[in-house]
């Protein structure tokens, strides 16, 4: 399960979503959220649906890598639709049996929210499967920068966030191999009652974090042998330009946006 984990991976690429902008890409997963809460309506959600489906098959990426980003979050989309599907009660009944009864409403809208949470991981994936952590810093940093007038330190705040961001596919890694130690060693994680299994992850999270707080402190060391001092007075290797490829991706999202829009008030 924990390898199913794509979180914060970059995959490279010459597509046209690798080569768009990072800062008009990340206005672009802002406003793909922003269409996915407006919707309303069945199609409404199809839409934006299209729009992330789309934006994969420009991005080349493979589709398993899509399927990968939803298989960790499972029982979280089980859980919110099962909880929609019991406990709204309106339309009429589909099944009743005791005290269990699911309703044309209740159905619908647990189908809806799992939709609308497939399409909202997905979308937000695909920032980071397509921009390189050096792009995302420099992009959020740029997005951030009128913030610096009074006095926040963007540079320091966008760095933090890539950096953690960059570390979760490598503390991934390390807790699988800790969780393969454990388990050469005769350790039991997966049977047992909650209390059981929640003990036996002690010997998992020790050394997890003395693992991060090794490479926390091994990182700090490398940008201070490095004279790293912040972005005052920093250059960059690539400025960050606007191309006519970046504006016509902003027209297609607001496109998709009006469409979306259009769609949940007249069907």
């Amino acid at each position: 399960m924990l390898k199913d984990i794509t979180i914060g991976q970059y995959f490279p690429g010459k597509s046209v979503v690798h080569r768009l902008d990072p800062r008009i890409k990340i206005i672009i997963t802002i406003a793909f959220i922003v269409m996915l809460f407006v919707a309303d309506s069945f199609y409404g959600i199809g839409i934006g649906v299209v729009f992330v489906l789309g934006s994969f098959l420009l991005s080349g990426i493979p589709f398993k890598m899509m399927l990968k980003s939803i298989k960790p979050l499972l029982p979280i989309l089980i859980f919110t639709g099962l909880l929609n599907l019991f406990f709204i009660s309106t339309g009429d009944v589909l099944f009743e049996w005791k005290f269990l009864r699911i309703t044309t409403g209740g159905a619908t809208t647990a189908a809806f929210m799992i939709i609308r949470i497939v399409a909202l991981i997905i979308g937000s994936s695909l920032l980071t499967y397509t921009t390189s952590p050096i792009a995302l810093t420099d992009a959020i940093e740029r997005l951030l920068s009128p913030l610096k007038k009074i006095k926040v330190p963007v540079h320091e705040l966008a760095m933090m966030m890539t950096i953690a961001l960059r570390f979760i596919p490598t503390l991934i890694e390390e807790t699988d191999k800790i969780m393969s130690a454990q388990k050469a060693r005769g350790a039991d994680l997966e049977t047992g009652s909650f209390m059981q299994r929640a003990k036996a992850l002690v010997p998992i999270l020790i050394p997890l974090f003395v693992s991060s707080f090794r490479r926390a402190e091994d990182l700090a060391l490398a940008m201070e042998c490095r004279c790293y001092h912040g972005g005052e007075g920093r250059t960059r290797l690539k400025q960050l330009r606007t191309a006519p490829r970046d504006y016509v991706a902003l027209f297609t999202t607001a496109l998709f946006i009006v469409l979306v829009v259009l769609a949940d008030k007249m069907l």
